[in-house]
């Protein structure tokens, strides 16, 4: 059927009105998704979900993609500026046929990005993904008069989003006072907004967005400024998002960073002691931290581990009907709840559940003891002759061995570039500076 060309794992990023993200490619994408996606059901007119974040280049993306959708025939539904799980929600609730979002999530402000999502708001498989590149290309027929799409605007969209939020939020949040960091990005109405409709008291930080300070110093990525917010406003927590808010990152009452790690570990053991957690199981990737291994099974949860990406981690979940999953990064996935990663949602859950314990964020996070990670890049010229080395078998083979139950090792080649990541994670930091220093001259001598 062809290899990927655009897509990357999530979605086509890169410098809005550079040299791949154009209004052009934006027009010819969404046309091509409006007839890969609506091939399997001719008996209506496609109908497609589209949102933004603020940067100020997804208003000519916008506008590229509703005229792509609707020279296809597709009518589109305009949601404004939104999370992506948002416009995930809205495309099942609204019955849609797919859903665009326009954002680079985490990434710097000139650039941007475009996802794709199927009816029901999942993420497109390979295969639908590569028929909508194939597509970009492709001959088709354009529709006339009143075979156009039209276009609307969904006024209560972010109301409906929030109302979905509030519903399965399990516990009120009244006496909490969070901090939320909002990267001047998609959440800075609707994250405090729902934050205090489930009955906490909140500060908002960075959330007025100008199309231009999105993700500028501030969110999931640079918890500086909100750690200091909770420590100057005496929060009992503070939240960060990105620019989309498919993710959530937290810090505790002194500022301590609470990462997805534990905050996965948080929700699974509420979770597992409510008996709502599918086979008592888990599933992350293998960058998560052997602390998370350790505490999971200190519990009596099962830990299952995928290849890195959040695509991976859906896959896991859907094919073995687990409910529960996610990334380091905070990328935290509910699939009973939501069908993409949700940062407001994670939050919504995590606070409730120190509001329905009493316990500090410390107290709950305190399961999870990290262990110091160090992570190397190494440049090679062949990373398939690296995987395949003897020597560099042996080596990792050796150091997993000295290290035993007390640390990791991890060695991913990037998928991008000729690079070899080499991980090691160990009691102390010293210990695992020097064991990934001496793999990574192995590993640079295979090259």
């Amino acid at each position: 059927m062809g290899e990927r060309r655009l897509f990357g794992t999530d979605g086509v990023r890169g410098l809005a009105n550079g040299e791949l993200l154009t209004p052009e490619l934006a027009v010819a994408l969404s046309a091509s998704a409006a007839r890969v996606l609506a091939e399997s059901d001719r008996s209506h007119r496609p109908v497609a979900v589209v949102g933004r974040d603020p940067r100020a280049s997804g208003e000519m993306l916008e506008a590229a993609v509703v005229a792509g959708l609707t020279s296809a025939g597709a009518d589109a539904v305009r949601v404004g500026v939104l999370p992506t799980p948002a416009v995930a929600y809205l495309v099942g609730a609204l019955g849609a046929d797919l859903g665009i979002m326009i954002s680079a999530s985490h990434n710097p402000m000139p650039d941007n990005g475009i996802k794709l999502f199927a009816a029901g708001g999942h993420k497109l498989p390979d295969a639908l993904e590569i028929a909508v590149e194939n597509g970009i290309d492709a001959a088709a027929a354009r529709p006339t008069g009143a075979g156009i799409g039209r276009v609307r605007d969904l006024p209560d969209a972010a109301e409906r989003y929030v109302g979905h939020l509030l519903a399965v939020t399990p516990a009120p949040l009244t006496g909490l006072r969070v901090v939320v960091d909002c990267a001047h990005g998609a959440a800075s109405v609707v994250a405090p907004e729902t934050y205090r409709k489930a009955g906490a008291e909140v500060i908002a930080l960075n959330a007025s967005p100008d199309g231009l300070n999105i993700n500028d110093g501030v969110g999931s990525t640079h918890l500086g400024p909100l750690q200091a917010a909770v420590r100057e406003h005496h929060a009992d927590l503070g939240i960060a998002h990105d620019g989309d808010a498919d993710r959530c990152l937290a810090v505790d009452a002194s500022g301590a960073v609470i990462d997805g790690d534990q905050i996965m570990a948080v929700l699974a053991v509420a979770m597992h002691a409510a008996g709502e957690l599918v086979e008592n199981t888990l599933v992350a990737t293998v960058m998560s931290n052997l602390g998370l291994h350790i505490a999971m099974r200190e519990a009596g949860i099962t830990l299952r581990t995928t290849a890195v990406g959040d695509r991976y981690v859906l896959e896991e979940l859907r094919s073995g009907g687990f409910n529960l999953g996610g990334e380091q990064s905070g990328h935290v996935v509910l699939p009973r709840l939501s069908t993409t990663g949700d940062g407001l949602l994670t939050a919504l859950r995590l606070m409730a559940r120190m509001a329905a314990t009493g316990s500090s964020l410390a107290q709950l996070a305190s399961i999870v003891t990290p262990l110091p990670q160090v992570l190397l890049n190494v440049v090679v010229v062949d990373k398939a002759a690296v995987a395949g080395s003897a020597a560099v078998g042996e080596a990792v083979a050796a150091a997993q061995a000295e290290l035993g139950d007390t640390g990791r090792v991890l060695l991913r080649p990037s998928g991008t570039e000729q690079l070899v990541r080499v991980m090691v994670e160990a009691p102390t930091t010293e210990l695992a500076q020097a064991t990934a220093a001496r793999l990574a001259e192995v590993v640079a001598a295979a090259r």
